[in-house]
């Protein structure tokens, strides 16, 4: 007695659903636009800061922007954002005006801080970001005080609160999320990992380099994300962030994401190899978005162009806004220091006299 047996035929690997297919791709490419907005604005603050029109200190957001735009993209225009001094691209993502921002580098009256305050401190109440921070970690106590006053009123606005990996190993960065678990405060701390603290490397300077895992003493949920890929930072942000306003519970949120400069403008970056500058230029989260709209069919490359020199534009009329701004006066170089008066107030300059 003979058996026969069928031969099956080769079954097809199955394809991989598309990320962008249940998207609108009005928003897509609306995002594509935002990424490379940041991209060229930076890019000019980076020669403004050359050209001495920017004082000061001057960090960029380059090769962050995938970030940037997808942890915006997942809150509400009414929830709060606090920053560190790495902040233009998320003013730029949170509504504000290119050419607000740039006066504001530019030290000019017609900034979101009336040129007072500079790159590393814009604030715009009315956007709710409520300022980047000079200090490292000086952004995450007033943060975390913003979910009490949220809590405290009955709100259901969520704070999103961004700092470096380097603020995870400050005290004020554990006090803090200490107080949000025992309180289950209305807040989401937002990790950007570059995988350097100025210079240092996370896993040299932190005995757990898995940050997002940092919050696991107080009980808070935390996740890692590719940072570079725009749709997976949003679609975590998201998560986490309704799970702050309608649970009430905290959450860290590390993403992963090369800067493809140095610290600041003036980091020439030399203790970073060959090898580590190219793998972040491999990574670069424009040129990936770009490839996938293409891939999609979302865009065409005339579309794609016409996206790009728009952004181009925005940023050259944000440095024309900037230069034809007026400087402030020196008079009103006190005008802001309290919220309201205060008695025998100093306001002597340093070319006063200290006796008259």
């Amino acid at each position: 007695m003979s058996t026969t047996t069928s031969a099956r035929k080769p079954t097809r690997p199955r394809r991989k659903p598309d990320p962008l297919a249940a998207e609108d791709p009005a928003l897509l490419r609306d995002w594509f636009r935002q990424m490379v907005l940041v991209r060229r604005f930076e890019e000019r603050a980076a020669q403004g800061y050359t050209q001495a029109k920017i004082g000061g200190y001057c960090h960029l957001n380059l090769g962050e922007e995938a970030t940037v735009v997808g942890l915006l993209a997942a809150m509400r225009s009414d929830d709060y954002l606090f920053t560190n001094y790495r902040e233009h691209g998320y003013a730029l993502a949170k509504g504000i005006e290119p050419g607000r921002v740039m006066a504001e580098l530019y030290g000019r009256t017609t900034g979101t801080s009336k040129g007072w305050g500079g790159s590393m401190h814009l604030f715009d109440a009315r956007a709710r970001l409520l300022g980047g921070y000079g200090i490292v970690g000086g952004q995450v106590p007033l943060a975390t005080g913003a979910a009490m006053a949220i809590d405290h009123r009955g709100g259901d606005e969520v704070v999103v609160c961004q700092m470096g990996d380097g603020t995870t190993n400050i005290g004020a960065f554990h006090e803090s999320l200490n107080i949000a678990a025992l309180w289950n405060l209305p807040i989401v701390y937002v990790v950007v990992n570059n995988g350097l603290g100025m210079g240092t490397t996370v896993e040299r300077s932190s005995a757990e380099p898995e940050l997002h895992k940092r919050g696991s003493a107080y009980r808070i949920h935390g996740e890692r994300v590719d940072g570079n890929d725009v749709l997976a930072v949003r679609d975590a942000a998201r998560r986490l962030v309704e799970r702050a306003r309608t649970e009430g519970k905290p959450a860290l949120l590390e993403s992963m994401s090369s800067r493809l400069k140095g610290h600041s403008v003036v980091d020439p970056a030399r203790y970073r190899t060959g090898s580590d500058v190219e793998a972040a230029r491999a990574a670069d989260p424009i040129a990936r978005f770009r490839a996938a709209l293409l891939a999609a069919r979302v865009a065409d490359e005339d579309g794609l162009a016409a996206l790009e020199a728009q952004a181009k534009a925005e940023a050259d009329e944000a440095v024309a806004f900037a230069d034809a701004s007026p400087h402030p006066d020196v008079a009103t170089l006190f005008d802001h220091t309290y919220a309201t008066p205060v008695a025998n107030e100093s306001r002597r300059l340093p070319a006063d006299a200290l006796f008259r």
